[in-house]
């Protein structure tokens, strides 16, 4: 059981490569990836999450007001904010729009950059994730910026194999269905955030927090597997071998929430996933998700988000 899987998985993350660049020292470019990118592929996602999967070379990337950072080949940097960044070569040099750049693949295959002075060689391949929910606890705890080595096994070759299998079903008109991607998009945030959580310490409440601690990120995995079970903290703690107050107290210290807290929270983010997602009766939907009556549901969601399930469902 891998509680940092289950957790992903209510994200609903969709994906995709949409871009292979070949670029030549020197060279510069600024990236921002839009929405309305998504759109050809998923529809229009509330959330996009971008990644640079480096084949060949080195670059550097850099934020806003934040100095440039080297990435190697065997290198994925992702952005879990979306943030706008700049590739370069060297420091230094004035970037130009990379969206500018692209030109269309020949004989329909993936769009690609061709861009530089002629000197030393890079190539990267350029994806994205995307999510329809737009704000998810996790995600929002992560730093602007997450970095996974690749370089050394047989990762590697399975990521990049991934990765040019991605871009040749795009060019088929077919990636959005492709299982392999979704496993790559799965894949490749959650190695990123595996490599974060160990070694950004434990000094702060989050999810993160939560997930690495062996007996709270099996309290995570149990109730995630079955929003709908009846949990106390009592339940939980028994099944994790803990007392219940040494439970609550470390449960809530790592998540800033008491546990059941938590799980009603979790309960009525599915829901209002699955309201939108499915035209399954409002009361069925309330005993999945561990509502005993659709009035109790009703009162819970409303006092959430602000808004009845009917008028969610309807907005």
């Amino acid at each position: 059981m891998d509680p940092l899987t289950d957790v992903l998985r209510t994200v609903r993350l969709s994906g995709g490569v949409f871009l292979s660049a070949h670029f030549t020292a020197p060279w510069s470019v600024a990236v921002r990836i839009g929405p309305d990118d998504c759109v050809p592929f998923l529809g229009r996602p509330a959330q996009v999450i971008d990644y640079h999967v480096v084949t060949e070379g080195e670059m550097l990337y850099a934020l806003p007001d934040a100095p440039p950072v080297k990435v190697h080949a065997g290198e994925i940097i992702l952005f879990p904010r979306n943030s706008p960044h700049v590739l370069s070569s060297a420091p230094g040099l004035s970037p130009v729009r990379a969206r500018d750049l692209i030109q269309p693949g020949p004989d329909g295959q993936l769009p690609r950059i061709e861009h530089g002075g002629g000197g030393g060689s890079t190539r990267i391949f350029c994806g994205f994730l995307a999510s329809e929910d737009s704000h998810n606890p996790l995600i929002a705890s992560l730093p602007q910026v997450l970095r996974i080595d690749i370089r050394q096994g047989a990762e590697r070759e399975w990521v990049e194999s991934s990765v040019r299998y991605a871009a040749y079903r795009l060019a088929e008109g077919t990636l959005a269905s492709s299982s392999v991607m979704t496993r790559l998009s799965e894949t490749l945030l959650i190695e990123a955030i595996r490599q974060f959580a160990a070694t950004s310490g434990t000094g702060q409440r989050g999810w993160l927090n939560g997930l690495s601690d062996p007996r709270i990120g099996r309290s995570l995995a149990l109730m995630h597997r079955d929003v709908g079970t009846d949990w106390s903290a009592e339940a939980l703690a028994r099944e994790v071998g803990m007392s219940r107050s040494a439970f609550v107290e470390r449960f809530t210290a790592l998540l800033g929430m008491p546990p059941i807290r938590y799980l009603s929270a979790y309960r009525l983010q599915m829901a209002k996933l699955n309201l939108r997602e499915t035209r399954k009766p409002i009361a069925q939907l309330a005993h999945h998700v561990g509502y005993r009556s659709e009035e109790a549901f009703n009162r819970a969601f409303k006092r959430e988000f602000g808004i009845t399930p009917g008028a969610w469902r309807d907005g």
